[in-house]
């Protein structure tokens, strides 16, 4: 099967499709035995990533089990700033980088790298993957926007309220601009390389957007996301996502990708509206509404994919992530219902 025959590459590019393909933002990882089992025995959690035969195994344990549509790599948004000469550990927290950007002198330091020579696991474990594949499942690879990779190489990991970044922002608007100049060309890089590694969708993760105004997005971190879009050369389906970024879905819809996935807080059938039915909208199960009991799941997984039935260009996923405590078994609820749903729909 050609790539462009499989469900979501079909979905992504709005053509008559028989159901809404489906898969979960982090469908690989934690709530499931058998990836503790491998992550037990590897180490790390980076140690995990950079290794291919593990970061392949555990891309592929979510599609064995469940058999959703698409297979996302198992990897991290900041594994470029690392490329990228930023040291960065993860812990029981989540990532940590000790040596934040707020100088000029670290923003100079900074170089854009050839993804192929410096994070050549990435598509070393793509292959692998893709050879490990059910031939109708899909394989997507993803990047943070520069924006959100800005927000933890200055801040240093997570942050609250994200007082080093803004004040780089406000105060040092060109360095701050450097910064996003040289973001933007690595994110690009790592996209065009992961598609010539056989990644057949591609996801842009502004995860922070929200952080922000509309005001403020609109000046310090969309033109850098339309530069990734605008230099990324690869010929695959692009989606763009903004955690809890309701107030700028028009202007994400307007960045240059294919498909926007929106979050659970906003309203699914509302999204192809405000969207104007050019783009795919890919979404939008509340994550935490997999704590219910299955029966529950497969009420609310129905219910949604009742609402924008007919719809070109649905691809069903979650909010945001699955959690780490989601029991395995409602993630089978939310899948089943959604294969089942084309059939009897």
């Amino acid at each position: 099967m050609h790539s462009s025959e499989r469900l979501l590459i079909r979905a992504l590019r709005r053509e008559d499709v028989p159901r809404a393909p489906v898969w979960l933002m982090r469908q690989a990882g934690r709530y499931l035995p058998e990836y503790r089992a491998v992550r037990a025995k590897a180490g790390g959690f980076l140690e995990m990533v950079k290794a291919p035969e593990l970061a392949a195994e555990v891309t592929l344990q979510p599609v064995r089990r469940f058999g959703m549509d698409a297979a996302i790599l198992f990897s991290d948004i900041l594994v470029p700033l690392e490329a990228m000469g930023m040291p960065l550990l993860f812990d029981e927290r989540g990532p940590v980088l000790p040596e934040p950007l707020r100088e000029a002198r670290h923003v100079d330091a900074l170089e854009v790298v050839d993804p192929a020579a410096t994070m050549g696991f990435v598509g070393d474990a793509l292959r692998l993957t893709r050879a490990g594949l059910p031939d109708e499942t899909a394989l997507v690879g993803f990047c943070g926007a520069p924006f959100t990779l800005a927000s933890y190489a200055v801040e240093g990991g997570t942050s609250r309220n994200y007082a080093h970044l803004r004040r780089l922002m406000y105060h040092e608007t060109a360095l701050f601009e450097r910064l996003l100049d040289k973001l933007a060309e690595q994110v690009a890089r790592h996209l065009d390389y992961q598609a010539a590694c056989g990644a057949e969708a591609l996801v842009l993760f502004d995860t922070w957007a929200a952080a922000l105004t509309r005001e403020d997005y609109l000046r310090h971190a969309l033109p850098w996301t339309r530069r990734v879009f605008e230099r990324c050369t690869a010929a695959v389906p692009r989606v763009v996502f903004g955690g809890a970024a309701d107030h700028l879905l028009e202007d994400l819809a307007g960045v240059g990708a294919d498909g926007v996935a929106v979050d659970h807080r906003t309203d699914l059938a509302g999204a192809f509206e405000r969207t104007g039915g050019r783009l795919a909208v890919q979404g939008n199960l509340d994550p935490g509404a997999l704590f219910a009991p299955p029966a529950e799941v497969a009420r609310r997984t129905r219910a949604l994919l009742e609402s924008v039935a007919g719809r070109r260009g649905h691809v069903l996923n979650l909010g945001h992530g699955v959690m780490k405590e989601t029991d395995p078994e409602a993630v089978g609820a939310f899948v089943r219902t959604a294969l089942e749903f084309g059939g009897d729909a």
